[in-house]
């Protein structure tokens, strides 16, 4: 940078002296430090802690005593060891987790987060910016941009943080050099170009002599910028949660008597009135809100941040998870997205792994469908991937068993944003931005009907229901499953059979049978199996589907009890040797791939309702247990008898 360019930055940033502002009166900056490890961000928070005045007499006191029994400055005040509070840290010398601490200037109260600098830890720092409105990034002077600085702007970018101070430290180490400051700070803007930061404010700094942190530094003459305390008071970060469509993950369901139901939780953004109309983003019910009910009373507004109970004029079918929005400025409800991610956990992120997903109150069955690229955090440059290491950063693209009432990450960051969780250990092992739905218009919203699936049950007598028939080619599904759908509408029941093989030349006629097709292929029979079991059938199906996660999807899409997975199970030999329409030795002969079974493997269920060995019972025993595992469950009217009605 020129000294004429700094003039011109200082001009832009450099208002006149604040007056003291009333403390009613005062905004709120919530800000994060980070950089490579031992660039002094600890050393930096302390010392702002300290030139802010906010620290007590015994907080000094402790913090010389410290100072001298783990300090690293000599005889001088260790400002870091205010930060790091771990015994753990200590003993290195490093940040391992988030320290927050809060202070305040005559202009502006303050929220910093000290994230750590190791690449190890770098999922606290991604956990640091989340809440993030402005970043601190520490660069060592004596060192420029490394791999973490890189990482960390690329982490800060895709969290929406779109103001930076690049701190260029430990500036008295290199004399306080003006050529190194431009340098670093030139390559950093070049490299930077792509993530299109709103601001970019390069500072030379030394943390632990204090230079330009409160006061402008008679070291750095050729500086004319704004001090790191100055900008940080005096930054407009633009971003205003009031200004956002009206947004209220429902957190529960609040019916303490048979007289009061209202759906609690955090106004995420925008504000909502007593009259206002809200639609519930799942259903597409709408209704307005009757009251706006808090732990001091009934008030008639409530914006961002507000934790309130929402009452409605019409008695609406919410739960948790549930999203209550404005009308005309609806959330996407899909489930298929496209999604940046921090990779956090020791075992990488592959396609078809299956987690769980929470956004906002919602935790939902996910799997990675695909992995589009992964992130090269020194070129910038998406890249090919099939894994996603640690700390890796990459776009994915997620399904979820049932849709989910989200927005784009560019334009709510409270919703949208999420965690993907190990079902198992229940560790975080990502965080994710959604950036858009996959599953078509992002401005298609679901319609309300009156006529319910219970409704179109009760006209049929019947408790509709999902037979999935699962197992390898040849281990007799299809032929089962005609033999159940005879007898049952033999018995007087509706029902309707999807034979993969049929649907094969029709609605998946273009598909393949890689992992991805079959995974589609499965996709769609789940969904019009869906459409069939609303319309209140018993629908039967005979499909290889050979992944767990694909079935676990289609069982998720049906209320409780209504999916019955069904394993056909039958030896490969036995298969083989039956081949009934030649799949196998069209295999061998090299004329078919990814036949399940040969080529690609069969996850058999593990909880199935019903296991029919075909090589020890005759086809026409088998259906017969399905039909009384299908008639057990079809037995008593169904729920809606209010069809009557109609």
């Amino acid at each position: 940078m020129s000294t004429a360019a700094a003039r011109a930055i200082a001009a832009e940033t450099i208002q006149s002296e604040p007056e003291v502002l009333p403390r009613q009166e005062r905004s709120e900056l919530r800000f994060i430090t980070c950089g490579s490890v031992d660039d002094g961000k600890s050393t930096l928070i302390g010392r702002l802690l300290h030139e802010a005045n906010s620290l007590f007499r015994d907080q000094m006191a402790t913090l010389e005593r410290d100072s001298r029994r783990f300090g690293t400055t000599g005889g001088e005040i260790d400002y870091a060891l205010l930060l790091d509070g771990l015994e753990a840290e200590r003993e290195q010398g490093i940040t391992i987790d988030v320290a927050y601490r809060f202070f305040a200037t005559a202009q502006r109260a303050f929220i910093v987060a000290d994230t750590p600098g190791h690449k190890q830890y770098t999922r606290n720092m991604a956990t640091g910016a989340s809440n993030a409105d402005f970043a601190v990034l520490l660069v060592d002077a004596r060192r420029g941009l490394l791999e973490q600085t890189h990482r960390h702007a690329v982490i800060v970018s895709l969290l929406g943080i779109r103001h930076v101070a690049l701190a260029i430290n430990k500036i008295d180490l290199v004399e306080f050099s003006q050529d190194v400051f431009e340098e670093i700070a030139a390559a950093f803007r070049a490299f930077a170009a792509p993530l299109a930061f709103a601001s970019i404010t390069a500072i030379p700094l030394s943390a632990r002599f204090g230079d330009n942190i409160a006061e402008p530094s008679p070291r750095t003459p050729w500086y004319h910028g704004p001090t790191l305390l100055r900008l940080l008071e005096t930054i407009d970060v633009g971003h205003h949660r009031a200004d956002q469509a009206f947004r209220l993950p429902v957190q529960w369901v609040n019916r303490p008597s048979q007289n009061f139901r209202g759906f609690a939780g955090t106004v995420a953004s925008g504000e909502i009135r007593v009259g206002d109309a809200v639609v519930a983003a799942a259903s597409g019910h709408t209704s307005r809100v009757a009251r706006i009910v808090t732990f001091d009373g009934d008030v008639p507004r409530a914006a961002a941040g507000h934790a309130v109970t929402l009452t409605l004029e019409d008695e609406l079918d919410i739960a948790r998870g549930d999203v209550l929005a404005a009308p005309r400025a609806r959330p996407i409800v899909s489930r298929q997205f496209s999604a940046d991610v921090v990779w956090m956990d020791e075992d990488p992120g592959v396609p078809r792994a299956a987690y769980l997903l929470k956004a906002g109150t919602a935790t939902v069955p996910a799997v990675i469908a695909n992995i589009a690229s992964a992130l090269a955090v020194d070129t910038l440059l998406n890249e090919d991937a099939d894994i996603l290491p640690l700390n890796s950063i990459g776009r994915i693209h997620l399904e979820t068993t049932i849709p989910i009432a989200v927005d784009p990450y560019d334009d709510n960051r409270t919703t949208g944003s999420f965690i993907l969780i190990d079902r198992t250990t229940h560790r975080t092992v990502a965080a994710g931005m959604i950036r858009e739905s996959l599953g078509g218009s992002q401005e298609i919203h679901g319609h309300a009907h009156d006529v319910t699936p219970e409704r179109r049950a009760f006209l049929k007598a019947q408790t509709p229901v999902v037979v999935w028939l699962t197992g390898l080619s040849g281990a007799g599904k299809s032929t089962i499953a005609n033999l159940v759908e005879r007898r049952l509408v033999a018995q007087g029941f509706h029902t309707m059979l999807l034979d993969g093989d049929n649907l094969r030349q029709s609605l998946n006629s273009d598909l393949g049978f890689d992992a991805l097709s079959r995974t589609e292929n499965v996709r769609r029979v789940g969904e019009v199996a869906r459409l069939l079991h609303d319309a209140g059938l018993i629908v039967v199906t005979a499909l290889v589907s050979p992944f767990r996660a694909d079935r676990a999807r289609i069982a998720a899409l049906l209320p409780e009890g209504r999916f019955l997975e069904v394993f056909v199970d039958a030896p490969l030999d036995v298969c083989r040797e039956r081949d009934p329409k030649g799949l196998y030795a069209k295999a061998e002969a090299g004329r078919i791939r990814h036949l399940t079974g040969r080529d690609q493997a069969y996850e058999p269920p593990v909880s199935p309702a019903l296991v029919l060995n075909t090589e020890r019972e005759s086809a026409a025993i088998a259906a017969e247990r399905v039909v009384r595992l299908v008639v057990a469950h079809t037995r008593g009217n169904p729920s809606g008898g209010d069809g009557a009605q109609l």
